[in-house]
């Protein structure tokens, strides 16, 4: 089912909402932004647009798909360069007692904001695998929040908390010091290293040189972990990203060239079977208007 959720905008710098507020914006022709300030955190996923973003005194260069934080407080505005192109972003605001919140619930759900306010790093650039999953996870949140579905309240509340931690433990992982991935077991190592290498070359013997073990352990490993083989694993883990970046602005050429598949016709076979459609299909039945 098609959806417009796009968000007009407006110029109103505080918070509705007590807790949070998400909005959509695709927008042309936007007047001079000035400096400014507010006392609750925006998330800022910029999708498109020929602008740099002043955060204090320092002025960032995005580009799709990177996230900024802004915390409370700090003046920051949008600096347009030309309006030839329209100007797309999701923007997601924290209320600081929503922090006071989440903090309460487990400090995993506040370790970003808790980062970009000691270490004043306010930018984070991710690639197309990673911000596809972000994204997807928006429009879950989006579609939520404007349904009125049976268990709707609870549901944005599981949406918002998934997000919340996906961007915390994107940062975390980020910087954890190395020791922390020297303590995973074998299995957690090689689920790790094939959800980060899924675009690559990931056959049983290529996994098995990389960390220097023999195939059939591997093979072993996965068969008594998740009843399947790695092949079957890698398959489905390329099909789920898949889904999730149809929903993007992407060609499905594009899409399934950097995930792995050969061809477009082994890819449609694999999609269809996992999925029971083809992916044009699940495009026109999922695909957000935009405009």
């Amino acid at each position: 089912m098609k959806k417009n959720l796009q968000s007009a905008f407006n110029t109103r710098q505080y918070m509705v909402s007590q807790d949070f507020e998400l909005y959509y914006y695709n927008d042309h022709d936007l007047p001079k932004v000035a400096l400014h300030s507010h006392n609750y955190y925006e998330f800022y996923f910029f999708l498109e647009g020929d602008i740099s973003i002043q955060i204090g005194k320092e002025i960032f260069p995005v580009k799709h798909g990177d996230l900024l934080l802004v915390p409370p407080k700090l003046p920051h505005r949008p600096v347009f360069h030309s309006q030839d192109s329209p100007y797309r972003r999701f923007v997601f605001w924290i209320s600081q007692e929503y922090y006071c919140h989440l903090q309460q619930l487990s400090p995993d759900y506040v370790y970003l904001m808790d980062y970009v306010r000691t270490n004043k790093k306010y930018i984070f650039h991710n690639d197309l695998i990673v911000f596809n999953t972000i994204q997807s996870k928006i429009v879950r949140l989006l579609e939520e929040m404007h349904s009125q579905r049976f268990g709707r309240d609870t549901q944005i509340s599981l949406c918002v908390n998934d997000l919340i931690l996906y961007l915390n433990r994107l940062v975390y992982e980020q910087n954890a010091p190395v020791s922390q991935s020297k303590r995973l077991d074998l299995y957690q190592q090689l689920i790790g290293y094939i959800e980060e290498h899924l675009n690559e070359n990931l056959s049983l013997e290529a996994i098995a040189r990389e960390f220097y073990v023999s195939k059939y352990h591997i093979a072993h490993i996965f068969k008594d972990r998740l009843g399947m083989s790695v092949h079957q694993y890698i398959m489905k883990k390329r099909l789920e990203l898949c889904r999730e970046a149809i929903l993007g602005k992407d060609s499905i050429t594009e899409i399934y060239q950097s995930l792995g598949f050969c061809d477009y016709s082994s890819f449609y076979r694999a999609f269809k079977k996992e999925f029971g459609v083809s992916p044009k299909e699940y495009r026109d039945m999922q695909t957000i208007k935009y405009d």
